[in-house]
């Protein structure tokens, strides 16, 4: 079983329900969640669609999840250990959170190009930003934190890290982005929780 927070428009959740998981998709917008439904009744995978708050996971029950994945969407939530908390107690013993989030260094608020180099920029500010560029996908807003505080807010919630990624950009990105060859645009995390 699997639960996918934050799910949008259930990209990762149908992904997760064809490889033969039985998936809960959770999301806190109405529109996205309806989406997600609409496109389930057009072709099935067998995913189910919840309006649900990823800080509280109210709609899931306890110990239910062999596994969550949060794509792209913890950089959302605004209580990060508040998620984490809600994430380990719908977790089984043993079960597995996976998760990414825009890379906190070269996505960080006040990032910029300037010709191919990418200058940081405030890494270390965290909170809620928003990117002035009308064209940035950072426009709608985003929870900024640094790796050290999503890894640690892992770690005192009890889980153990077992995979940290920084993969590079995808190909169709490089070619129409050369300058991002060398920027990894996503980290990676997956950890593990146990009880006792």
């Amino acid at each position: 079983r699997a639960l996918d927070l934050g799910c949008g428009e259930g990209l990762i959740t149908r992904a997760v329900a064809a490889r033969g998981a039985q998936v809960v998709g959770v999301d806190p917008t109405v529109r996205l969640i309806e989406r997600a439904r609409a496109i389930e009744a057009t072709a099935a995978t067998g995913a189910a669609y919840r309006v649900d708050d990823g800080c509280t996971l109210a709609t899931i029950a306890d110990d239910w999840a062999d596994w969550v994945t949060a794509g792209l969407s913890l950089n959302n939530v605004p209580d990060l250990g508040a998620a984490i908390a809600s994430i380990r107690r719908a977790l089984v013993s043993g079960g597995r959170l996976a998760f990414t989030v825009p890379h906190p260094c070269f996505e960080a608020p006040h990032a910029r190009w300037v010709g191919t180099e990418r200058v940081i920029g405030s890494y270390s500010a965290e909170g809620f930003w928003r990117s002035a560029n009308p064209q940035g996908v950072r426009r709608a807003g985003n929870q900024h934190r640094t790796i050290s505080r999503y890894l640690t807010a892992l770690i005192d919630h009890g889980f153990t890290l077992t995979m940290i990624a920084e993969p590079p950009a995808h190909s169709v990105v490089v070619a129409e982005q050369p300058q991002r060859a060398a920027l990894p645009p996503l980290l990676l995390v997956q950890a593990s929780w146990s009880q006792g």
